[in-house]
Order: structure tokens, then C-alpha cells, then sequence
């Protein structure tokens, strides 16, 4: 049964907006397209800094405009066409988006690669996707004639981003481009960003722009609000903090683990992050210690939780579904994995939420990680969030261990500053959560926990690696 979320105020302006004859709602005033936007703040503001890769290239939204229509002109002179795969490889920097923008140009679809891959899984993107021209690490950007394509359709695909394939191969997400301006007009709504913020819009990208945060939020976002996207090449936390006043930082937006960095290694000490307006986070689950101690960390901030909630009825917990402007139809070339992501139009995020009488959203876990002790359902998040809430836990991961009688116990794998005191952890925890959630293996791990490019654990990779002991109780 598909039940919709109610609430009794939206606490965001949903002015504008249209729903169709399937009840979607639209934006009813985006631009055409992403070029067209993109040429809406050529006009309005030539000058202004649009992309900066931090001790390379500076370009105003002009100097961008120009040099991706030479790019668009090369990649012309190559074969793509309107609808044609272009694959991005380079990294992260001017370079990667003058590609992504010379490709939408010139009418083609960009598939952003995941650099991290390993060469099987690179290869597997660029033949499932059917690339035309490949933009490898070396290879010098097209250059041609400047050229620009007719407007595309909204409804018109205009990149191509993989899942981060946890589960299996990876599969590609074909997004149109008003799926992106619904994501960039989400993104201004919910941060109260007015029509003349401008240039005082500065965001830090130091996420892959290959992952929809740094491309969609980030990248396009700044774009869309006429402001400036400022990349790391390297994430390095020492950068990062220096980089917030150098640049005049007013958005931030990265993993838990990148903050708990920053802070772990006094890393903001002695710096001035007065100018930064938003700290937002996501991909992973976040400790409310580590929420805490951003808020004391940046006082002027307003700090905002990534997952996006949808405006949909009142259910008590069950597994969250989506669909709008914004979320994807299918995946590319994956008719199975389409039959099973969706129900009736609905995409299934595979998170399992409970709702309050106000409609507010409380994600509990994801539906795979869900731990059953016993007959009793234990959300790994919330154990995840009493260990890390114990002095000297950087990182922690819980998953099932498999037991004869239980089912699952609970196994907590935790990455600690210092000499470990296990004793300590779990007691701890006994004070935080109830008994039965209280891990029943427990082993300190060297070095950060693997994650995926986006920040996400890699959980499955964990369940393969770790090797438990005998239980602590």
C-alpha cells in the first residue's frame, strides 16, 4: 500500500507550482533548459566569477560561455550529436566542467565517470552508456568553432551519472534537464536563497563533481543562483578550512566524515568562517554530536541535512518512496532494476522512515541494514550514532553478525584517536540505547572505514573484511 505524507504547514514556499494529469508537481517558471540558464547569467552578469579551481583557471560566466562553445564546436566536429554520450574522465576542475558544458551545448548527453573505478568498472560505464567521444584523464579538451545547439526540450536528457553500484553493477541514471532545475530550485527554496544573492553565493566543492552532489547541488546550484563554484581538486581538510575565508565561502556542503576531519584535527582553529551562511551535509548518516559540534563550530551558520523530504500522508514507518520533476523514470539499458525500483510511478529509496503527527521525516536506516536481533528490529544508524557520540570515536559502522539462535547479533566496527578502551565503548552505549541494541562484537578498525566516492559506507565491503572475535557479551 502506497500512503502519502500530509502535513499541516510546509514549512518551504511552494508557490509556482503545477501538478500534471499523474498529480507530479512542476515548477512552473524554470528555464528551458541548462544552457539557457547558464546564458541568462551571461547576460545579466558577464563579469562575475563563475567556476574557480582553486591555484588554477578563474572563469567569469563569459569567459565560460565562450570556451565551452569552442568545446561544443570540437566535440561538433567529432560526431555527437543531440542525444550522443560524451564521457567525462578528468578530474575535478575547470577542465571537467568546461566538458560538461561544451557537451549540453552541443545537444549531447555527459556520463560522468567515476575516476575512483577501477579500469573493468570504468570500461563496463562507457560501453553500457555507448559513449561516442571519451574524455580521458589526458586527453586535452576539443576545441573547435564556437557552436551552440538549439534549445533542448526540458524534458530532453542531458547527462548520465551511475549509481554507486553497492549492490551490484552500477546503473545508469539518465537526468533530464528539467530534473536538474528542479534540483537547483528545490536548492534555493529550502536555503531561503533570494533572487539577488549573486555573487555572494560561493560554494566549496570538495565532493567528485562525477557525484550528483558536487555536479547537482553544487556546481549547478552556484550556476543557478548566479553565483560561484569554487573546486577542490583534492580534498584535503588543512584546504578546506583555509579555503572558507580565502574565497568568501558562504555555502558548504560535504560528508559527515569530511566534518568530523575538519574538526578531529582543530583543523577551523584560528580561522574565520563568519562569511559561511549554510553548512549542509549528506550521503551518510550524521551523529548528533557531530551536529553539535558544527553548530559551535559555526555559530553564524544555518545547518541543513541533505535528504530531501517529499510533500506526500501519513503512515507510522515503512520504506520511503519519491517521484517528481526531479526524480529519475528508469534506469539506462536496466529494464529489471526499473520493474524493481519502482511502484506505480514511485521510486523506491530503499530507506525505511517513521513520520510524526507533523509530517516531519525521521530516516531510520536503509532497508538492507535494518539488523533483526531476535525478532527485534535494530537500526544500525542509531547504534552508529551512540558510538560515535563516545569520546574518541572518529568512524563507526554497525552490521549484522549472523547467530544460530538470534538470528543476527549486533557487531559494531569502529575507527578510535588513541588507545581503545572497549569497556568504556560499550558502556557507553548501554547508557544511550537500549540493551538488546547494544553491540555484541566490537572491533577497532585501522584507518578511516572504506567508503564510496559520495562518503557512503561501503558496508558489504566491511561484512567481507572484518573479522570478529568472540562476543563481548
Amino acid at each position: 500500500m502506497i500512503a502519502q505524507i500530509t502535513r499541516a504547514g510546509n514549512p518551504f514556499p511552494a508557490h509556482g507550482t503545477s501538478r500534471d494529469r499523474n498529480g507530479v508537481i512542476h515548477f512552473d517558471d524554470l528555464p528551458g533548459s541548462l544552457p539557457a540558464m547558464l546564458h541568462g547569467w551571461v547576460e545579466r552578469s558577464p563579469d562575475a566569477e563563475a567556476v574557480v579551481e582553486l591555484d588554477g583557471d578563474r572563469l567569469s560566466y563569459r569567459q565560460l560561455w565562450d570556451r565551452a562553445g569552442r568545446v561544443a564546436g570540437g566535440l561538433r566536429a567529432r560526431g555527437v550529436t543531440g542525444g550522443s554520450r560524451v564521457a567525462l574522465r578528468y578530474p575535478a576542475g575547470v577542465r571537467w566542467v568546461l566538458g560538461f558544458w561544451g557537451t549540453l551545448l552541443v545537444g549531447g548527453v555527459a556520463v560522468a565517470v567515476n575516476i575512483r573505478s577501477a579500469q573493468p568498472e570504468v570500461e563496463f560505464v562507457l560501453e553500457d552508456s555507448g559513449v561516442v567521444v571519451d574524455l580521458g584523464p589526458g586527453d586535452p579538451l576539443p576545441d573547435g568553432e564556437p557552436y551552440v545547439a538549439p534549445v533542448p526540450a526540458r524534458d530532453a536528457v542531458a547527462a548520465m551519472f551511475y549509481t554507486s553500484g553497492t549492490t551490484g553493477r552500477p546503473k545508469g541514471v539518465p537526468t533530464t534537464h528539467e530534473a536538474f532545475l528542479t534540483n537547483c530550485e528545490n536548492l534555493v527554496r529550502v536555503l531561503g536563497v533570494t533572487s539577488d544573492v549573486g555573487s555572494s553565493f560561493r560554494t566549496l566543492i570538495s565532493v567528485p563533481l562525477f557525484h550528483v552532489t558536487g555536479c547537482n547541488s553544487q556546481l549547478l546550484g552556484a550556476a543557478y543562483a548566479g553565483g560561484t563554484a569554487v573546486i577542490m581538486p583534492e580534498m584535503k581538510p588543512a584546504r578546506v578550512a583555509a579555503a572558507l575565508p580565502a574565497e568568501r565561502i558562504s555555502f558548504m556542503v560535504t560528508v559527515p566524515a569530511v566534518y568530523a576531519l575538519l574538526l578531529g584535527r582543530s583543523a577551523l582553529d584560528g580561522i574565520d568562517v563568519s562569511g559561511v551562511r549554510w553548512v549542509c551535509y549528506g550521503g551518510a548518516p550524521i551523529a548528533a554530536s557531530l551536529v553539535r559540534e558544527l553548530k559551535a563550530a559555526f555559530g553564524a551558520a544555518e545547518l541543513v541535512n541533505g535528504f530531501s523530504m517529499t510533500e506526500t500522508s501519513s503512515l507510522v514507518a515503512g520504506e520511503l518512496l519519491a517521484r517528481g520533476a526531479g526524480v529519475l523514470h528508469e534506469y539506462w539499458n536496466r529494464p529489471d532494476a526499473t520493474a524493481a525500483a519502482f511502484v506505480d510511478g514511485w521510486l523506491r529509496t530503499g530507506d525505511i522512515v517513521r513520520v510524526d503527527d507533523a509530517g516531519r521525516i525521521y530516516v531510520v536506516d536503509r532497508a538492507k541494514d535494518i539488523i533483526i536481533r531476535g525478532g527485534e528490529n535494530v537500526s544500525s544508524v542509531e547504534v552508529e550514532s551512540a558510538l560515535e557520540s563516545v569520546p574518541g570515536v572518529t568512524e563507526a559502522a554497525v552490521i549484522g553478525v549472523p547467530d544460530d539462535v538470534m538470528g543476527e547479533k549486533v557487531g559494531a566496527v569502529v575507527v578510535v584517536e588513541g588507545e581503545p578502551d572497549v569497556t568504556a565503548i560499550i558502556e557507553h552505549c548501554g547508557r544511550q540505547i537500549a540493551g538488546f541494541k547494544v553491540p555484541q562484537y566490537l572491533t577497532v578498525w585501522e584507518g578511516p572505514l572504506p567508503r564510496n566516492p559520495g562518503g557512503k559506507l561501503l558496508k558489504a565491503q566491511l561484512r567481507e573484511q572484518v573479522t570478529w572475535g568472540e562476543p563481548l557479551r
